[in-house]
C-alpha cells in the first residue's frame, strides 16, 4: 500500500448499520487546487477525505456567526438553494450556526459542499462532536473534507483562523451571513480583500447587532446580495434563463414538474389550483418548494418562472 497516498483507513458507521472504508489521503502539491496556491502563508501539507469540487465548479465560501438568528438561517437557505442546477460549491466550516446551514443547504440544492474543520480528518476528533455524524451525511452525498491538520490533530483554539484563510482562499466569492462587532467573521472578510476575493454581504435591520459585520463591509464596497442571482453574477455564471432554455431541472418531484410545466406563461395562484388537477395541499406545498430554490417567484398576482 502507498504511504504516500493512503496514510489513514478510518470506517464510518452509519445510522443504518453499514460499514464502509473512507480514505484519508495527503494531497501533492500538484493536486492543490490551484487557488491556494496564489495565498502567503501556503500550508506545508492538506489533507483530503472524499471529493474536491468537480473542474469547471465556482467556490463559494459562506461564513458567519455561530449564534446564527432566524434570520440569518432563512437568508442562507434561500440564496443557496436558488444555486441549485449551477456550478457551485459551498465552501464553509462545519462550525455550528452558518457554517452547518450552508452545508446543509448545499447538500439540500444538490451542490456540492466542501468542509474545511478547525482539526484533523479522523472521526474521533471532529469539531464540533456533534457534527461528527453530519460530516459522514457530507461524505456520503459526495462532498469533501480539507485540512492541513494531521488526521489525529485535535482541534485547538488558534486553528479556526488559520482554517478561515483556506476557506477564502480557495473560493472564488465570499458570502457573509451575519457578524456581530467583535465576531471572527470579520478577519475571514478582511481575508477576502487581501486575497482579492469578491466579497458578498446580506443586508440586515437597522440595529440589528448581528448587522454590525454585513453593513460595515457594504459601506467599504461589498456586494450587496438579496438574490441568488446576486450571488451568480459574482461568480460570473450566466442566470438560469439563460441557460436552461426552458428544460425542466431533472430532480423535481412529480407535483413541482406539474407546475413547472404549467407555468410556459404567468399564472395566478387560483388559475394553477384549478388547472394542475392535484389536490390543494400538495399545489401550495410544490408553489413554495419552487420558489425556495429560486425556479418561480410571484409578481403581481401571478406565478412566473425565473
Amino acid at each position: 500500500m502507498d504511504d504516500r497516498l493512503l496514510l489513514w483507513i478510518v470506517k464510518l458507521h452509519t445510522t443504518a448499520g453499514y460499514t464502509k472504508a473512507m480514505e484519508i489521503w495527503e494531497l501533492e502539491k500538484r493536486e492543490w487546487p490551484k487557488q491556494l496556491l496564489e495565498i502567503p502563508q501556503l500550508p506545508k501539507k492538506l489533507w483530503l477525505r472524499g471529493a474536491l469540487p468537480s473542474e469547471g465548479n465556482k467556490l463559494l465560501a459562506v461564513v458567519g456567526s455561530r449564534a446564527m438568528t432566524r434570520y440569518g438561517q432563512e437568508a442562507c437557505e434561500k440564496l443557496i438553494s436558488g444555486l441549485a442546477g449551477c456550478p457551485v460549491s459551498i465552501v464553509s466550516g462545519l462550525a455550528l450556526g452558518v457554517d452547518t446551514c450552508a452545508h446543509k443547504a448545499a447538500l439540500a440544492a444538490g451542490l456540492h459542499t466542501l468542509a474545511f474543520p478547525g482539526s484533523g480528518l479522523d472521526d474521533s476528533i471532529l469539531y464540533p462532536r456533534s457534527n461528527r455524524g453530519f460530516a459522514k451525511e457530507i461524505l456520503e452525498k459526495g462532498g469533501g473534507m480539507i485540512s492541513e491538520y494531521a488526521p489525529m490533530t485535535p482541534s485547538h483554539v488558534r486553528y479556526f483562523p488559520e482554517r478561515n484563510r483556506l476557506m477564502v482562499g480557495i473560493a472564488d466569492a465570499v458570502l457573509v451571513i451575519e457578524a456581530g462587532e467583535k465576531s471572527g467573521t470579520l478577519i475571514t472578510a478582511r481575508l477576502a480583500s487581501e486575497y482579492n476575493r469578491d466579497l458578498l454581504c446580506i443586508p440586515h435591520r437597522i440595529g440589528d447587532p448581528h448587522s454590525f459585520g454585513p453593513h460595515l463591509f457594504i459601506r467599504l464596497g461589498a456586494a450587496l446580495v438579496t438574490e441568488p442571482v446576486h450571488i451568480l453574477e459574482a461568480l460570473g455564471i450566466p442566470p438560469r434563463e439563460a441557460t436552461s432554455r426552458g428544460v425542466a431541472p431533472s430532480d423535481l418531484e412529480d407535483t413541482e414538474l406539474v407546475i413547472w410545466s404549467m407555468l410556459e406563461e404567468p399564472m395566478t395562484r387560483d388559475e394553477i389550483l384549478r388547472k394542475s388537477k392535484v389536490n390543494a395541499g400538495e399545489t401550495l406545498t410544490a408553489l413554495v418548494a419552487l420558489e425556495l430554490r429560486g425556479l418561480i417567484k410571484e409578481e403581481f398576482g401571478a406565478w412566473r418562472r425565473i
